[in-house]
């Protein structure tokens, strides 16, 4: 370290200024072209400081990295890091910062302003990539001194921190780990400074009118909005505090920026800003901020500021202390001093504030909550379950003795001592509040006239409660676990009970008030605030006594109330002012109960012990019971839970140890999804190159016979061999040694075995993997092996023994099931007996694994070990490769498909600067809106140019003619024109082959395949008119294009591949589902399990491939609807588990029948006709449903509660159909979450199921919006199919839609997706608002008539397609919203993406007299914590789509974005059923909440069918092969 410093006098005057829009030019030597870089902007740089350089001290806790280079000298790192010619001073970036002083002592950026301080860091170039490529930098310890620093990015939004030296610029990328207490705490103040600019300035959108409230509630609702550096709660207090700091910050920019709109430093709100924080420092005589621009060395060395280096690092110190503690309150906001212990509130210590005991009695039936939401949407974890209001309710014990709210806890508790339940009216929440100054005892009939006054219900034991005030407005709200229910008035019984809780709810409100008079929070003791509510008047809503020691008892032992409001205050000082932590010590000396909260909440449904449900009989409409299944299903599941659930087992072996779970991000619009199915699962890769162990003597290797044949390279093959004594033949197993990274030895088939020309003895095999290896993970049978494609060439000395694999080949169909049960029972039993003698496993293998295709096969059993030198898996890799080959100077091969010229083409709409990120909607119905889709092209001519080189996709260059797409024009052409419609064009572009997508046709109008339905299948286009791009203008065909011509052929080929198609759909001209020409000997006899209202029939048989024979609904209304549209099935509205049980009695089987006495009992009284037309095995072909999803959601975890349960259970029932009647194809449908619910376990265990049945069996998750489908739904789906059939595969999607590729990662590192995201194109535009709905009639809030006239002509080519030919409008109903809301729909505007936040904060007076807050009051409140309730009271947009459509459409719901785009209501019953692709034809049942209940839990009928058609095509490649 020098003893000496070199000093530089710099003139005060003078002061560097960078601003962005100046480009320098400088001088480069050696002839080099001068480099032009842009310039940050920038405030007036902190200067004048003195220099010197220094190293760092041996005692530096900075860690060196082996792989960087060291230097000494500053210029030596920068030349180090120069990538070519740069401006004066040069730029670079520092990673693992330190700013020191001469001793090395890590220093406040801000003490630069008054000591030297240096750097050590890791100098690196100015590129990305940094944390990459660290290797690229160079260390330098202690240098500089630091001349400068700086702040930029005000225009950018994103703050940037520099320092200079007086060589060089640094940017401040990442500080070391010992430093970043110092930096973080600078980059928050310097982000402030940014944001203040961005919210003032005219130039970058800001307002410079802003008062200086409205200044700070922006900044701070913006910085804990992101991600800042404390990761702490910025308050309003502490941008106050750098009031100072601020405004010198920006005004500083006014001398660097040519700002011709405003002049910050007269600006309202930072001039205020500026004030107001010297006030505050004037009067806790602080000492101020000082910005890097105020304080200046004279040449002397005098400072002109007021602080000399002591104070400002003591004020530096406090102030990072201060901070520092700012960093504790994001996260525990709701907890109170103590972090992790909830104050208990003492019974006895109230009992003086509360009525003698009294009992509650309900006076009406009343409904289990548990049977209301058994059908809800999906609920992730307890912050997004729905929201309901209670009216008219009371609280009470397990005896019914009624009970304060006080004594429950107000956050979620590990240990709670009181079970709580309650009763009252249920009804929608519409966001009104309790009025402070209402009478608690008032009835609420008498507030709510005008509002659903809701049905009895009773709860579940609560688990929290919670209060939330706004300025007149109080919510109590209580949580079970199924829902969040907000307070209104209670039972006049009850109405005293509440009181207290109301009165301590005022005394906390106004203590807060108190405080926050104060100009100095803390000045306010304990003591004080005591004293000061003593002194409240009689009338005020706060009163408690003038008694200085009855008003401290009444706050002590009513005390977490007003904890728990402080807690959730947004005023940090208000939250740790001194009278919180005098009342927690007083809670604590009065010895109240202390309960250990929860660190994460997970929903836990418990059975509902509420005492209500045997006083009177409840109003339930299901009988409840436990599923019933086959001997075999309950074997499958029962050992698994047996075996990794033990516990459970005992009780019950459905149960399942609750296991806590991450919540789940709703929005999942814009990023790759990835679904992870986890549990006991090895994910090591399988290596295709085995490592070799050392030589063994040959007399341990020998062939053993005469070679069989030689390959075509001369290589002699052989079907035996011995290896140190085991033989090892082809068609056989054995394991080789693993690589050090693998758990266990990989099995492989042997496939042929053969000598080298250099005699080494070789074996080709095919790996194996045991079920634990696949996606089965520990669902598997440990004895069951699956053969892979993946294969492997190794020694034969690799073999380190041979396995017992029995490649299994059985029988199929019912006839067999006995058998099979039978012979696998012993099959277990000779396992276990070799187990327990310690013999090697015996394994046997059915089926083949391919996880790229997320499918189990059947095994190709005739090209299996044949021994012939060709390996099947080899050949078939190779024929799926996608290499790129020219044929001629017309034709070439890409993708394997073979393109000609005179072809038609998509070519990616990227290649014409279309699908611009910018161009899309951010709003969630907006998605698609920009999204393109691919252009079609016709091509002309391939450019082979002959070369050196090996032509690529890239380099390979083909000429083609554009045509363009109506959406091209307008987005008025495209509402009223044909999907499908096309227009030639002039205009011919040269594209490269890799931006080519795929194959279609170009005919005249009249070649199309006939529609009948809106889904299009085939890639046809036609062609009318010529579009001029320059113009703008239609013109007719030139007369020289003739598409017949160009066509002939292809169309006759497609005509002929399509007369399968073609015949399915004759018959329904009418515009109905009915396929009433279509013999059903032809089509498979199916079983529509949970059939709903029939959605997935219905598209299934318009494909032509099903006839839904039988069909099985609970519900009456979806049943009956059902009934309605398909007249010719025999539905059985009836418990599935009955229906199970009478066919099994029926067939003689009920000995192979597991169900309960309840079933058996409702079995017997079963009528004569019903058991008649039940359906028998052999009859059914094909199986379809979707067990009912609410189980899946996440919500309910094979937990106690009886109903959730049986939910959990029904895809026991169903495998049990699918076990029974042995179906030649199967279809199970969920919602996506079925693939990671419960950690996987139920997805896995169905699949293990399937395959324990012998099926081939196909998994993946689908988007609905990407088959034509107008709103975004992610299903997931299970096709199985016998091991004699086809297993059916995915429909191609064909329309753009903004949905991520939807991927399972399994083991292996295999990330899987059903089909590709059609995000970047697809062959055809998505469907809008506009074109599924654009033609309906308007409708008044609350519509009601039945059947209307339509009043207009279809518009879009899906109008026309959904309409067909009714003439007369059914179900055009729309639920009625209350006043209020109401009022709110019609301030709503009328655009794109409005909703909740567009309303104005304003009172609106209702009918009634009541005044209420026009915007909800809990959703500003608590936005940060659901996604800022994003789309709540929010309109559809015409050129969007639809959300996901739900069974209860409201605008406080789940999908709150439920408004017409241009009417003031909710969207009707028949525009949720369009959105669901439901022909106007299709007839609903029951009330309207029974309606929109039917189409939201139904699957999409276009969905359906193109699943419908990839089975016609399974079918009829099986009927073509015989």
């Amino acid at each position: 370290m020098p003893s000496t410093k070199k000093e530089k006098i710099i003139d005060n005057t003078k002061v560097e200024h960078e601003i962005m829009t100046d480009m320098k030019e400088e001088p480069v030597e050696d002839g080099e072209e001068p480099v032009a870089r842009k310039r940050p902007k920038r405030a007036a740089a902190c200067s004048n400081f003195k220099e010197k350089s220094v190293r760092l001290s041996d005692k530096s806790a900075v860690l060196e990295s082996k792989k960087n280079r060291q230097v000494e000298e500053e210029m030596a790192a920068v030349d180090l890091t120069k990538l070519g010619p740069e401006d004066l001073p040069p730029c670079r970036k520092l990673l693992d910062f330190i700013l020191h002083d001469a001793d090395g002592n890590p220093q406040p950026f801000e003490m630069s302003e008054i000591d030297d301080l240096f750097i050590t860091a890791l100098v690196m170039p100015m590129d990305d990539d940094l944390e990459k490529e660290r290797e690229r930098g160079v260390k330098c310890e202690g240098f500089g001194r630091i001349e400068s620093w700086s702040i930029s990015g005000y225009d950018e939004g994103s703050a940037v921190v520099w320092i200079s030296t007086e060589s060089v610029d640094y940017e401040c990328v990442k500080p070391a780990s010992s430093y970043r207490r110092f930096y973080d705490h600078f980059y928050d103040k310097a982000c402030i400074c940014v944001e203040v600019y961005r919210k003032l300035a005219r130039s970058v959108g800001g307002n410079p009118d802003l008062s200086l409230e409205e200044l700070l509630a922006a900044v701070v609702r913006y910085m804990n909005g992101t991600k800042n550096a404390s990761g702490g709660f910025i308050s309003k207090d502490f941008v106050i505090s750098l009031g100072e700091f601020i405004y010198k910050q920006l005004v500083g920019l006014d001398e660097t920026t040519e700002n011709s709109h405003v002049n910050l430093a007269t600006l309202p709100a930072l001039v205020a800003l500026r004030d107001e924080c010297k006030s505050r420092i004037e009067y806790n005589r602080v000492p101020p901020m000082v910005s890097n621009g105020s304080v200046k060395i004279n040449e002397g060395g005098n400072l002109e500021g007021t602080e000399d280096e002591d104070e400002k690092l003591a004020r530096l110190l406090q102030e990072e202390e201060e901070w520092k503690l700012m960093k504790q309150q994001r996260g525990r906001r709701s907890g109170t001093s103590q972090r992790n212990i909830y104050i208990k509130i003492s019974e006895a210590e109230i009992a003086n504030d509360y009525p003698l005991p009294a009992y509650y009695e309900p006076s009406v039936e009343e409904m289990d909550e548990y049977i209301y939401f058994d059908s809800d949407s999906s609920y992730m974890s307890y912050p997004d379950l729905p929201r309901r209001v209670l009216d008219n309710w009371a609280l009470y014990n397990s005896d019914s003795r009624l009970i304060s709210l006080e004594l429950i806890p107000m956050k979620p508790c590990t240990e709670i001592d009181v079970t709580a339940f309650g009763s009252g009216n249920m009804r929608m929440d519409d966001g009104s509040g309790f009025c402070l100054e209402a009478d608690p005892g008032q009835s609420s009939s008498n507030t709510f006239d005008n509002l659903d006054c809701g049905f009895p219900i009773y709860l579940s034991a609560i688990k929290e409660w919670m209060i939330e005030f706004g300025s007149s407005i109080i919510f109590v709200s209580i949580r079970t676990d199924c829902a969040w229910y907000r307070l209104g008035k209670p039972t006049k019984q009850y109405a005293p009970w509440f009181e207290p809780v109301l009165k301590t709810a005022n005394v906390a409100i106004s203590i807060i008030k108190l405080l926050k008079e104060q100009s100095r929070v803390s000045r306010l003791s304990f003591a004080d605030v005591i004293k000061k509510v003593s002194e409240f008047e009689k009338r005020h809503p706060a009163y408690i006594s003038s008694n200085l020691t009855l008003v401290e008892r009444y706050i002590v032992v009513h005390g977490q109330i007003i904890l728990q409001q402080f807690a959730e205050y947004p005023d940090e000082n208000i939250r740790k002012c001194a009278f919180v932590t005098g009342l927690s010590d007083k809670m604590m000396e009065r010895r109240h109960t202390k309960l250990v909260m929860k660190k994460k909440v997970v929903v836990k449904k418990e059975a509902n012990l509420n005492p209500s449900a045997t006083m009177r009989p409840v109003l339930s409409k299901r009988d409840v019971m436990r599923a019933t299944t086959t001997r075999l299903i309950n074997r499958i599941w029962s050992d698994y839970y047996s075996n990794y659930f033990p516990e459970d087992s005992k009780e019950d072996y459905h149960e399942l140890k609750d296991v806590e779970e991450p919540e789940e991000n709703e929005e999942e619009e814009m990023e790759e999804e990835n679904i992870l199915i986890q549990g006991e699962i090895d994910s090591k890769p399988w290596s295709s190159v085995q490592s070799h162990k050392p030589k063994l003597n040959s007399k341990e290797i020998k062939w053993d016979g005469e070679l069989t044949d030689r390959k075509d390279s001369g290589e002699t093959l052989y079907g035996r061999a011995v290896v140190r004594g085991t033989v090892v033949a082809i068609g056989g197993a054995v394991t080789v040694e693993a690589d050090e990274l693998e758990e266990m030895p990989t099995i492989l088939f042997v496939e042929y075995m053969f000598e080298k020309l250099d005699g080494m003895k070789m074996v080709h095999g095919r790996v194996m993997k045991k079920g634990s290896q696949t996606v089965l993970g520990n669902a598997a049978n440990e004895r069951e092996v699956f053969l892979t494609n993946e294969c492997m060439e190794f020694e034969l000395g690799d073999i380190k023994e041979s396995v017992t694999v029995e490649i299994r080949s059985r029988l199929w169909g019912h006839k067999h099931r006995k058998e099979y049960f039978d012979e696998d029972k012993i099959d277990r039993a000779k396992a276990e007996e070799r187990k327990r003698k310690g013999l090697p496993m015996e394994f046997f293998c059915k089926s083949s694994y391919w996880p790229q295709q997320g499918a189990f096969l059947s095994l190709p059993y005739d090209d299996l070990g044949l021994g012939t030198g060709v390996c099947n898996s080899c050949k078939q890799r190779a024929s799926e490769s996608n290499e790129f080959k020219i044929n001629s100077m017309t034709s070439f091969v890409y993708k394997k498909i073979e393109y000609n010229v005179h072809d038609f083409l998509y070519v990616t709409p990227q290649f014409f600067g279309e699908n611009k990120f910018e161009d899309r909607g951010t709003f969630k119905a907006g998605r698609n809106v920009g999204l393109k889709a691919y252009v079609v092209c016709h091509l002309l001519e391939i450019d082979v140019t002959a070369g050196p080189k090996q032509p690529t996709p890239k380099s390979t260059q083909v000429k083609v003619r554009r045509f363009y797409r109506p959406e091209n024009i307008s987005a008025a052409k495209a509402y009223g024109s044909d999907i499908r419609e096309v227009y030639y064009s002039e205009e011919i572009v040269s594209v490269p082959v890799e931006m080519i997508e795929g194959k279609c046709e170009v005919r005249k109008r009249n070649d199309l395949p006939n529609l009948d339905f809106p889904v299009v299948i085939d890639h046809v286009f036609f062609c009318d008119y010529s579009y001029d791009p320059v113009k703008g203008a239609l013109n007719q065909l030139p007369a020289n294009v003739k598409f017949a011509s160009l066509t002939r052929k292809a169309s006759k080929t497609t005509l002929k591949k399509n007369k399968g198609k073609e015949k399915c759909k004759e018959g329904r001209q009418d515009g109905s589902n009915k396929l009433k020409d279509i013999a059903q000997e032809n089509q498979l006899a199916t079983l529509d399990i949970f059939a709903g209202c029939g959605g997935l029939s219905a598209g299934l048989q318009q494909s032509g491939v099903s006839f839904t024979k039988w069909a099985i609904e609970y519900e009456q209304p979806a049943g009956e609807a059902f009934s309605k549209n398909h007249p010719e099935t025999l539905m059985f509205i009836d418990n599935c588990n009955v229906i199970l049980r009478a066919i099994m009695e029926k067939c003689g089987d009920a000995d192979d029948c597991i169900a309960t006495d309840e079933a058996v009992k409702l079995t017997a009284g079963l009528d004569e006709e019903k058991l008649k037309n039940l359906p028998m095995p052999g009859e059914v072909d094909f199986i379809n449903g979707g067990p009912p999803c609410q189980g899946f959601s996440g919500m309910n975890r094979f937990s106690q509660s009886t109903w959730s349960k049986v939910q959990c259970e029904m895809i026991l029932a169903f495998l049990s159909f699918v076990e029974y009647f042995r179906p030649r194809f199967f279809l199970l449908e969920n919602v996506r979450n079925f693939v990671s619910f419960n950690k996987g376990q139920t997805f896995r265990l169905t699949l293990a199921s399937l395959l324990e049945m012998g099926y081939q069996v196909r998994f993946g998750i689908l988007e609905a919006g990407a088959y034509g489908v107008p709103q975004s739904r992610k299903r997931a789906f299970i096709w199985a199919a016998s091991p004699k059939e086809t297993l059916p595969k995915w429909p191609e999607p064909m329309h753009v839609f903004a949905s991520p590729e939807l991927k399972i990662t399994m083991p292996g590192g295999v990330h899987y997706a059903a089909v590709r995201s059609t995000a970047g194109g697809a062959p055809f535009r998505s469907i809008t608002v506009r074109d599924t709905i654009g033609d309906l009639p308007p409708v008044p809030n609350g519509a009601s008539k039945p059947t209307i006239e339509y009043g207009s002509q279809p518009v879009s080519w899906f109008q026309k397609l959904i309409r067909g030919n009714m003439f007369a409008l059914n179900d055009h109903i729309s639920k009625e919203m209350n006043e209020l809301n109401f009022i709110r729909c019609q301030r709503i505007p009328k655009h794109p993406g409005a909703d909740w936040h567009d309303l104005l904060d304003e009172k609106v007076k209702l009918s009634t007299g009541q005044i209420v807050d026009l915007i909800p009051w809990c959703l500003p409140n608590t936005a940060k914590r659901h996604n800022q309730w994003k789309g709540l009271f929010g309109r559809l947009d015409w050129e969007g789509n639809f959300p996901t459509s739900i069974t209860d459409p409201q605008p406080m719901g789940k999908v709150g974005m439920c408004f017409h785009p241009d009417q003031d209501r909710i969207i009707t019953v028949r525009e949720c059923a369009r959105s669901q692709g439901f022909l106007d034809s299709y007839h609903f049942s029951g009330n309207i909440q029974n309606r929109h209940k039917q189409i939201g839990n139904a699957v999409p009928p276009p969905l359906a069918y193109v699943l419908g058609l990839k089975l016609k095509e399974a079918v009829d490649a099986k009927s073509s092969s015989a």
